[in-house]
């Protein structure tokens, strides 16, 4: 291991996969948190806070699908997040986005270099922290976003090594955005709506790929992979090789999520709190360190297009729930997080109107 005095930390670019392989046996100061924003390893899942189990083969049996629509709607009312089994996605396919994610950020710096960007806007980008121009604590993850649907449209300006990237992680994407639909539908239905609401606008609208490396961290007490915050879209859907994603619940309190095999989560987003009109409430996560493991996760985010504005449904605004929401949009996150550091306010927190 090379002693801490020998080891040249960049400044312009502080990768975490990178400040690894360095062999530190400290987190630099620029990582370490102010004490009130540190995680708590120790805390353990509670039987009273395990996250509903969402079984998706019932949605096709009549008898049983109201049932699953109540269960799904219940998750969304007092979650935000939901498991989901038994999805008609194979477990092979989830393994070779998943090594091919691996791979990824196994690969020799200068090749991921070519990729990295500060432009939160950009259609393809490899990064770290969160927004490493505004952020005034960095966040120890290495990840690589990029724009998935429709794929023809996309997949060429993906990595081409490793060779396997654009194959394996297309495959996840198209089977990511075809069960997207059919989350959508069904929560729409919970929420009183027909299951086809706004399915051309979902089938047409924007998904991307968050591909995150969080890597063995010397002091995991002291950082965390990602800071609280909410996802902008109307949905995500998250795998991930081990522990490490925590939720908050509705006491403030917050509650490691298991990984177990052959399930996916499903976290509500920005817009679908907005569409709502706050029925359903985007869920706060975060993600902590681990000294002995590097997790793994892809977060397969799902919003409209770019500029299409998102407002809360007419069905359910009246004089019990008026509207407590302003027009949102993907363009709209986008041109907050460029401004502003998420650890101070999240996007959602501006568009509430009471």
């Amino acid at each position: 291991m090379a002693e801490e005095k020998d080891v040249v930390v960049p400044t312009t670019f502080t990768s975490a996969v990178i400040l690894t392989e360095m062999g530190l046996s400290h987190v630099p100061k620029r990582f370490i948190l102010p004490v009130s924003q540190r995680p708590n390893l120790n805390v353990k899942p509670s039987p009273n806070t395990s996250l509903p189990l969402v079984d998706l083969a019932l949605l096709h049996h009549n008898t049983l699908r109201s049932h699953v629509i109540d269960e799904i709607g219940l998750a969304c009312k007092e979650f935000g997040i939901f498991q989901v089994i038994n999805c008609g996605i194979p477990s092979s396919l989830i393994e070779g986005a998943m090594d091919a994610a691996s791979e990824f950020f196994n690969l020799p710096v200068e090749e991921k270099m070519p990729l990295m960007s500060d432009d939160v806007k950009k259609p393809v980008r490899y990064g770290t922290s969160l927004n490493h121009v505004e952020d005034t604590v960095y966040f120890w993850r290495d990840f690589l976003k990029h724009y998935s649907h429709p794929l023809s449209k996309w997949v060429n300006s993906w990595p081409s090594n490793p060779p396997q990237y654009r194959e394996n992680m297309g495959k996840y994407a198209e089977a990511m955005h075809k069960l997207s639909i059919e989350l959508m539908g069904a929560i729409f239905e919970s929420l009183g709506l027909m299951p086809k609401y706004l399915k051309d606008e979902m089938e047409e609208g924007m998904q991307v790929m968050a591909v995150n490396c969080y890597p063995t961290c010397p002091e995991p007490e002291l950082a965390l992979g990602i800071p609280p915050h909410t996802d902008y879209g109307c949905l995500t859907i998250l795998s991930q090789n081990c522990q490490g994603l925590q939720v908050k619940d509705r006491e403030g309190t917050w509650v490691p999520v298991p990984t177990v095999d052959g399930v996916l989560l499903v976290h509500v987003g920005d817009h679908l709190e907005v569409m709502s009109n706050g029925r359903y409430k985007s869920v706060v996560h975060r993600a902590t360190g681990n000294a002995e493991k590097r997790r793994i996760s892809i977060a397969s985010l799902h919003s409209f297009a770019m500029e299409k504005k998102v407002r809360p449904v007419p069905e359910l605004v009246d004089d019990q729930h008026p509207k407590a929401y302003g027009d949102i949009s993907f363009k709209d996150f986008l041109d907050f997080l460029s401004r502003h550091a998420i650890t101070k306010k999240t996007f959602i927190e501006t568009v509430r109107l009471i």
